[in-house]
């Protein structure tokens, strides 16, 4: 499917979409939002609809594309951040239902479908992060390597896959692997050193773990997310991951 939400992310727009009731119910809101986008253009279609923070203004999420807001009046509709300014302080809205909408996300994992590096007796777990990785990217290595800084700070490292060359790749099946065999973190570490591991197949959650990172808007590699929806994009050294993760 071509992307064409881009210039919506980018910029403010303002256009006109018809005089309607200042007031609408919300069944009667989207179908009247979703028909004048398709008109735009087809593949438009809407996920949700909820009240924004800001009086008047609905948060209208598009599937596989942006958080538009859209006027109760609907002749008018903006794309980007929402901040709210209280005193002297800033809180990005925006940021805000995205890290909801991945906390809500992941909400749907099975425990037992990560696979997880966690602290060492005595050591207690103090957070947990969800890290996408891939075995063949270079900084996912680099991030692997800091394991055993993290849980010895008290992090439990949750690995969920994202291959990034696709389902059915050669990474996806090398990491497939690391879920298929009986010692998934032997498997994994010798995949990520590099080393050769025989390939195997068996029922895996890698497709439907990929799928749902694309839906939480990861696209590369490292992506860590925080218990509470956070996504930092890219690798961290350990020295910085470590406070960002346990001021949460």
């Amino acid at each position: 499917m071509i992307r064409v939400f881009a210039p919506f992310v980018l910029l403010c727009l303002l256009f006109s979409l018809g005089a309607q009731a200042t007031k609408v119910e919300n069944a009667q809101f989207k179908n009247q939002i979703e028909a004048k986008l398709k008109a735009i253009n087809p593949i438009f279609q809407v996920e949700s609809i909820i009240p924004s923070e800001m009086p008047e203004v609905y948060e209208v999420q598009i599937v596989d594309g942006p958080l538009l807001y859209i006027h109760e009046s609907t002749d008018y509709m903006m794309a980007g951040n929402l901040f709210k300014l209280s005193g002297a302080s800033i809180e990005n809205l925006t940021d805000k239902r995205a890290a909801e909408k991945r906390k809500a996300l992941m909400s749907e994992v099975k425990a037992s479908d990560t696979l997880v590096f966690m602290p060492k007796p005595p050591q207690k777990v103090k957070a947990n992060i969800y890290v996408y990785t891939d075995v063949d990217c270079g900084y996912c290595r680099k991030l692997h390597e800091e394991i055993p800084e993290l849980t010895e700070a008290g992090i439990a490292v949750h690995y969920l896959a994202f291959p990034r060359a696709g389902v059915g790749s050669s990474s996806y099946k090398k990491i497939a692997t690391a879920w298929c065999v009986k010692n998934r973190n032997e498997t994994m570490n010798k995949l990520k050193n590099g080393e050769f591991v025989k390939v195997v197949s068996c029922d895996n959650p890698v497709e439907a773990q990929y799928e749902l990172g694309k839906k939480m808007g990861v696209n590369g590699t490292p992506a860590i997310l925080l218990e509470d929806g956070t996504l930092i994009p890219g690798y961290r050294p350990a020295e910085n991951l470590i406070p960002m993760i346990l001021k949460k």
